[in-house]
């Protein structure tokens, strides 16, 4: 959404096909008119076949898709540019390594823990494209195998810190088949000419079952004590914190048969965690609220929408559930008819859902707004009669990119390019990909909707978070990645050089137009904290103080990786001196590419 820059991860098919989809053929029958004789006859054993016969059915079966696909695809590989080395795929490490190199150091009062983060790991060398008589099909820059990086930090007796690094891949199901092959198996299934899709979606589920692998690599989340993975195209799964490894499905005994979002809420006071998932079949939008001790679904509800979106979060307050409903469409019509299955529809509608926890689809308010793409939330919360939303805005999708056929590099490359100057007030931005920081007032009671800009044109932010113990609630603060424009339009992908601290409960009136500024947009306060030279970010979290008092009282940690060097750090800033220097430059033992979100898993004992 990453996509955003990071994103999102989503496939045609957004959940693994139920038993009853997956036997669907064997309710196929022929048959003939009652009043004539068929033509023959064919006599079938009247005891099952045996189980070694059926089995050298299915491998011959088996073999015989795996030579076509063999002979009719060709897999090649997507080149990466010298200035995007730093998203190129690394090998496991194995077991974890003492990390001896810190600048600084951690603060005492910082938790113990596991600070985790997520992110695209293209298995076989990096991102493949497929060449075939039905035409070329390409992976996305989202997709790629989950690798999970870690970092341990433990106390020793004498109160020191011991710090070590280890990665590995979430081995879902679909990386088990494939990996003992050892070569690309999976045929891209999103992007390319559509005959080449569909052929894809056909032989991926022959073969496999599935559309297209689920790659677990966008987001991890902690619930009941509990760690999970997750990205938009299957349920999440759970995974050792301490070795990394993947255990079971998450979807309480197959009740959530619904993909999952990368980003569920936690809701105030009941603890209750609210999730979402979207498919390209009916239903296309499903919400779920799971209990406080992640043991059970408490509520599922379908909301019946009319269209298949790619909407990425969901939201919280008090007392409802917010969804995001913008125009990037999914349509298997479009498919067929020779376009895109994923577009962004500059002409569609955008809307916000207010709907009671345990609502249902005739519960939601509706609040249309105007149109844009909003991947990643800061916050949602009540204030008097009305519900405030704050996230990141942009007027284009960032994801999945260009029409098919247009010039990749050279799309993201103008999209990233904020060097022309624009009025602060137009309804334009200097870059196609510009994102804002984005503030809407949904009136329950009048139906009215406000919306403002919270910041200007002089930066564009994406991956904002906040101390998440306000997730639902009002709160002061709120923080984000900042694209370096000029490092991104050079590599046709999203850079983040630097973070801002925004002041969202300190708004004050812009400058009139003669002044400089516009007149019908508000600015906040905000403190900027870069990164020195070629240095870039991803996975930024706020860790909150355990005795901490106000809502910034702890700590922004973020992955940062300088391109000069080729060192990956961990950076661990205190959000009270925002723009000073980080208390602790944490130098970790190998490259860690650019990712998407993570966490951090206190493991007090």
């Amino acid at each position: 959404m990453a996509l955003s820059s990071h994103a999102l991860h989503v496939t045609a098919s957004l959940h693994k096909p139920s038993i009853s989809q997956s036997r669907s053929f064997d309710r196929l029958k022929l048959s003939v008119p009652l009043d004539q004789k068929p033509l023959w006859k064919v006599r079938l054993p009247q005891k099952p076949w045996p189980e070694h016969v059926l089995e050298a059915l299915k491998s011959t079966s088996r073999k015989m898709l795996e030579a076509f696909v063999d002979s009719v695809f060709r897999f090649v590989d997507q080149p990466l540019l010298p200035s995007q080395k730093n998203f190129a795929p690394v090998e496991e490490i194995g077991e974890a390594i003492v990390v001896a190199c810190c600048e600084g150091d951690i603060p005492v009062n910082f938790p113990q823990g596991v600070l985790v983060r997520n992110g695209p790991n293209p298995l076989f060398g990096g991102l493949k494209s497929t060449e075939s008589i039905f035409g070329r099909s390409s992976q996305t820059w989202v997709e790629g195998e989950g690798m999970l990086h870690a970092v341990y930090f433990e106390k020793g007796s004498g109160g020191n810190w011991l710090l070590s690094y280890k990665n590995r891949y979430v081995e879902s199901d679909t990386f088990k088949l494939e990996k003992p092959q050892n070569k690309p198996s999976f045929l891209p299934a999103l992007e390319g000419d559509s005959w080449a899709i569909m052929a894809a979606y056909l032989l991926n589920t022959l073969r496999y079952g599935a559309v297209n692998k689920y790659m677990s690599n966008t987001n991890v989340l902690e619930h009941a004590g509990k760690t999970y993975t997750v990205a938009e195209n299957y349920v999440p799964q759970e995974v050792d914190i301490v070795t990394l490894e993947a255990g079971g499905d998450w979807n309480f005994g197959g009740e959530w048969d619904q993909p999952f979002t990368s980003h569920p809420k936690r809701a105030p006071e009941s603890g209750e965690l609210v999730t979402m998932g979207i498919n390209a079949a009916r239903p296309y939008y499903a919400v779920g609220v799971i209990s406080a001790d992640g043991k059970k679904l408490n509520h599922k509800a379908d909301l019946e929408f009319d269209r298949s979106i790619l909407s990425h979060e969901i939201g919280v307050t008090h007392k409802y559930n917010v969804i995001i409903d913008h125009p990037l469409v999914f349509d298997m019509k479009r498919l067929l008819n020779g376009g895109p299955l994923l577009k962004y529809d500059k002409e569609g509608y955008a809307r916000i859902g207010v709907m009671p926890r345990y609502g249902d689809a005739s519960s939601v308010r509706w609040f249309y707004v105007e149109s844009s793409c909003t991947f990643h939330m800061f916050n949602s919360f009540e204030d008097g009669d009305e519900v405030v939303v704050r996230g990141c805005r942009a007027l284009t999708a960032v994801f999945p990119g260009p029409d098919w056929g247009t010039n990749k590099f050279d799309w993201f490359s103008r999209g990233f390019d904020f060097r022309e100057p624009v009025a602060a007030n137009a309804n334009k931005h200097r870059g196609y990909l510009f994102t804002r920081a984005h503030e809407w007032r949904l009136n329950m009671e009048t139906g009215e909707v406000q919306e403002s800009n919270l910041t200007g044109t002089e930066f564009s932010v994406d991956f904002p978070f906040i101390n998440a113990d306000f997730t639902g609630l009002p709160n002061k603060y709120g923080y984000a990645q900042v694209i370096n424009s000029k490092s991104s339009s050079e590599c046709g992908m999203a850079k983040y050089g630097g973070l801002v601290k925004l002041y969202v409960g300190e708004p004050c009136p812009r400058l009139s137009d003669s002044e400089g500024g516009g007149d019908r947009d508000y600015s906040i306060k905000v403190e900027y904290h870069n990164f020195e030279k070629d240095s870039f970010c991803s996975g930024s979290i706020f860790v909150p103080k355990k005795d901490g008092v106000g809502e910034d009282s702890g700590w922004i940690v973020s992955w940062v990786h300088n391109e000069e060097t080729d060192v990956s750090q961990v950076h661990v800033i205190d959000a009270q001196k925002f723009e000073g220097e980080p208390v602790a430059k944490i130098t970790l033992p190998q490259r860690v590419p650019y990712g998407f979100h993570g966490t951090f898993v206190s493991t007090p004992n």
